[in-house]
C-alpha cells in the first residue's frame, strides 16, 4: 500500500511540476484534466476521493486506539505496537499527502484554465482597441478633409450667393 502511495505522490508531483514550466507536457495533461473533468470523471474522482478519505479515517483511528490503549495503563508500548503505530501514522501522513496535491492539482488546472480565458479575452480588448484608434486616426485626417472641403464650399455659396444679388439688382 505504501509502495502505491509514494508511487501516486511522485505522479501528482509531476504533474505539478508540468503545470509550473511551459512545456509540451504542459499541454497534454491539461488536455486529460478537461476530458477527465467531462462526463462520468468528477463522479469517478469524488469516489476516489472518498475512498481516500475514509481509508486517512480508518488509520487516524487506528493510531487513536493504539494510543489510547496504552495511555490508560503506564505500560511501554511493545515492539509490535510501535511498528503497527509507525506503519499506520506514515500511511495516514501519505493520504493526507496525496489528497492535498490533488486539491494543489484541480485549482492549478482551474487558473491556467482562466488565466488562458483572460489573455483570450485581453487579446481580443487589445484587438479592438487598436482597430479604434486605427479608426480614430483615419477619422481625423477626414474630419481634416472634411473641414477643408466645407471650407472651399462656403467661400463657393458665398461667391454664388453674390453673383444671385448681383442679377437680381440687374434683373
Amino acid at each position: 500500500m505504501l509502495q502505491l502511495l509514494y508511487a501516486v505522490i511522485f505522479a501528482e508531483m509531476l504533474m505539478i511540476m508540468s503545470f509550473l514550466f511551459k512545456t509540451p507536457l504542459r499541454k497534454l495533461v491539461i488536455m486529460a484534466l478537461n476530458t477527465a473533468k467531462r462526463g462520468r470523471g468528477p463522479v469517478v474522482v469524488k469516489t476516489v476521493t472518498a475512498t481516500l478519505v475514509v481509508m486517512l479515517g480508518s488509520a487516524l483511528y487506528s493510531i487513536y486506539e493504539i494510543r489510547c490503549r496504552y495511555v490508560e495503563s503506564v505500560t511501554i508500548i511493545d515492539p509490535t505496537e510501535q511498528v503497527l503505530l509507525s506503519n499506520h501514522l506514515l500511511q495516514a501522513s501519505l493520504l493526507g499527502f496525496v489528497l492535498f496535491l490533488s486539491l494543489v492539482i484541480d485549482r492549478l488546472h482551474h487558473y491556467i484554465r482562466e488565466l488562458r480565458v483572460l489573455r483570450k479575452t485581453m487579446e481580443t480588448v487589445k484587438n479592438q482597441n487598436r482597430s479604434f484608434e486605427r479608426n480614430k486616426s483615419v477619422n481625423a485626417s477626414e474630419n481634416k478633409a472634411l473641414k477643408e472641403e466645407i471650407g472651399v464650399l462656403k467661400s463657393k455659396i458665398e461667391k454664388l450667393e453674390s453673383e444671385c444679388e448681383v442679377r437680381r439688382k440687374q434683373g
